[in-house]
């Protein structure tokens, strides 16, 4: 597909060491946009480089402390007329989240000549659901700071039918992008290792397709909870899970528990049988040897049950189908209902261990391969974007300014 013209994107994030807004460069970039990064990071680590682009750290913010999030981005604002470089001459402005959709809407009103806003969210801060005062004054902020916004990107159905047209005041045109994996390999592009799990996303850059199972069929059943570790509660069901399965069932964790939840976590599993941490990964190499070690894949999440744990399709779930892993979610969220309409998966009340416990007691071979050939016959473009996906995201931004 050819480009009219390259694009040059500015892209707003509240993490800079987050590895979804890694992917997000990657895509905007095998679209053929020249992307510069700006934002904050939650990790120690300074001058972080994100996929090879020019990037302007703001400083570190912290998960939780919203406050203080709040006055890092007022100094941002203040240093506008001193960083007003970065804004001029972005064709687009691609800001991601409330703190940085704010930065972005006044970016852009200081920048001659005006570049496309576009607000990305993916998450829904409990703030933004309060039924109260607190929640309408954050709508509000939403919807003002979103008004020049040419669109609006968020990643689930359930976002937009729970929140964005019942609750929220942008008035943008939507565009759903999933999470899902880049697959990018075989098309003269280099491979991108710079990646580590701290969401609950492998990784970024490009994919190849999954090699063929090699686990056998039978127990010990293996399920992989990968990626961003911040569910409690998932912690205690799979380890209730494994304990009283006597060796049936057996968890395999793999990425990056996250400190507010769990300041001891290994310390904290050491004594459960049948659970075992192997540490952070790095990169989408990683991702294939993953899930081809296990049967399942661990989808659920309750961080915030009735929120934005509900409403999400996680990386995780993208990742593991894209290798034929399969999925196990919760019946209540959009990830079951996902799975549902794809005629797929282990859709359960997952937050019971003893309905999980029934399940793997009777599991057969033959019940698993069933699950597994309905798992692979789903096309890969479910769950992977291509390169003409990218092209489509990046010509996309084109908008009224």
């Amino acid at each position: 597909m050819a480009h009219s013209r390259t694009h040059r994107v500015l892209l707003l994030a509240i993490d800079l060491s987050d590895p979804a807004v890694h992917r997000r460069v990657t895509m905007l970039k095998a679209g053929g946009a020249a992307v510069t990064v700006a934002g904050f990071r939650r990790s120690a680590e300074m001058n972080i480089e994100v996929s090879g682009c020019v990037t302007v750290d703001f400083g570190r913010t912290y998960n939780g402390r919203l406050w203080h999030r709040a006055w890092c981005v007022m100094r941002e604002l203040v240093l506008l007329f001193w960083r007003r470089g970065l804004y001029a001459q972005q064709d687009a402005i691609l800001a991601r989240n409330l703190e940085m959709l704010a930065i972005g809407y006044f970016a852009r009103a200081v920048s001659v000549p005006k570049p496309v806003l576009i607000y990305e969210c993916l998450d829904l801060h409990k703030f933004m659901l309060r039924q109260d005062p607190i929640g309408a004054s954050f709508r509000w902020l939403e919807g003002f700071f979103s008004r020049p916004a040419a669109a609006l990107i968020t990643s689930s159905p359930a976002f937009v039918a729970n929140y964005f047209r019942p609750l929220s005041k942008v008035r943008s045109p939507v565009r759903i992008i999933e999470n899902k994996v880049l697959a990018l390999a075989g098309q003269g592009e280099p491979r991108n290792h710079h990646a580590s799990a701290t969401n609950d996303s492998a990784g970024v850059g490009e994919a190849t397709p999954s090699l063929p199972y090699e686990i056998q069929p039978g127990p010990p059943w293996r399920i992989g909870w990968y990626g961003l570790i911040r569910c409690r509660r998932s912690l205690s069901v799979l380890s209730r899970l494994a304990e009283e399965s006597n060796g049936l069932v057996e968890i395999m964790i793999r990425g990056r528990p996250w400190a507010d939840q769990f300041p001891s976590f290994e310390a904290e599993i050491a004594q459960v049988p049948g659970i075992r941490y192997l540490g952070q990964y790095s990169n989408l190499k990683d991702l294939e040897e993953l899930y081809s070690s296990v049967h399942f894949s661990w989808t659920v999440d309750f961080t915030e049950d009735n929120g934005n744990s509900a409403l999400l399709l996680p990386n995780r779930l993208y990742e593991g189908g894209y290798y034929n892993c399969i999925p196990i979610a919760e019946l209540r969220h959009e990830t079951g209902r996902f799975l549902v309409r794809l005629g797929i998966g282990v859709v359960l009340n997952a937050s019971s261990p003893d309905g999980l416990l029934k399940f793997f007691r009777e599991l057969t071979a033959e019940q698993y391969e069933s699950l597994r050939a309905a798992a692979g016959a789903v096309p890969k473009s479910t769950w992977a974007y291509a390169r003409e996906d990218c092209v489509a995201l990046v010509q996309s931004l084109d908008g009224p300014r």
